[in-house]
């Protein structure tokens, strides 16, 4: 069984019982910390959703338990579980009992989109605000992830992004790709680099959600992606960028050219 990361997760976990909290997980910097509006209900289920979908949290891995969920995002556990049973209703999430229950991503998670109103095209001026702030962010996250010295641990979690997301499906290529990226500025060490990247992707996913997915495209990005990885792991912070930034220039040619 696995937790929200991904890693293993044991019976006291499960359980609700206290463990020793270990390293920031990408979870804990982008989906579990206290929402911020006025709007509880829908933040929290918003919150969830977005762990979901740019695959901060793996199909058939857990959520915290609601009371430890209900802490992070300093909301009631009412709230916490009627966010959890709208996302399960919606065939997001299940709900599984018994000594190793809790609260699991879907093994199949319906399609993009599947279900919600059809948004209106974007104009130019809403793309180019999302994507000049994805350069901003990414670009930055790039150059500082390479000139920080990675342990063991982070350049192999690294290796596995990169890798997870080259034998991508077309179904779950978003996902794991968005989840490379995130990784990225989770390098570098500054949790609410990763929180701004994770907003600034979830609209970047908005906007690909009106273009095809192109099998030449996803085999050029993850060229561009091998070439992202090995500056950063190499420690060359120019090269990391430069990459990164051509990386963004060719998702952004293919949206402007579909959608402007």
């Amino acid at each position: 069984m696995t937790d929200a990361t991904g890693g293993a997760l044991d019976a006291s976990t499960v359980s609700g019982a206290a463990v020793e909290p270990g390293p920031p997980s990408l979870a804990d910097d982008v989906v579990f910390r206290p929402v911020r509006s006025g709007n509880a209900f829908e933040d929290t289920v918003a919150r969830l959703l977005q762990a979901v979908r740019l695959g901060i949290v793996e199909p058939g891995g857990a959520l915290p338990a609601e009371r430890d969920l209900a802490v992070r995002f300093s909301v009631s556990r009412d709230t916490v579980r009627d966010a959890i049973r709208s996302l399960a209703d919606a065939g997001y999430l299940v709900a599984r009992r018994g000594r190793y229950g809790g609260t699991f991503v879907s093994e199949r998670l319906p399609a993009e989109g599947g279900g919600e109103p059809q948004t209106a095209v974007p104009t130019a001026t809403e793309i180019d605000d999302v994507l000049g702030l994805r350069e901003i962010l990414e670009v930055g996250a790039a150059r500082a992830a390479a000139g920080r010295s990675l342990s063991a641990a982070d350049r192999d979690t690294l290796w596995q992004r990169l890798a997870e997301t080259s034998a991508a499906s077309a179904d779950d290529y978003r996902r794991l790709d968005s989840r490379l990226h995130l990784t990225i500025g989770q390098l570098v060490g500054t949790p609410t680099l990763v929180s701004l990247m994770a907003d600034n992707r979830t609209r970047v996913n908005g906007l690909l959600d009106h273009i095809p997915l192109l099998p030449l495209n996803i085999a050029h990005s993850n060229e561009q992606h091998a070439t992202i990885v090995a500056a950063i792991l190499r420690g060359g912070q120019d090269d990391a960028a430069a990459a990164m930034s051509e990386h963004l220039e060719g998702s952004a040619v293919l949206l402007r050219g579909f959608l402007a």
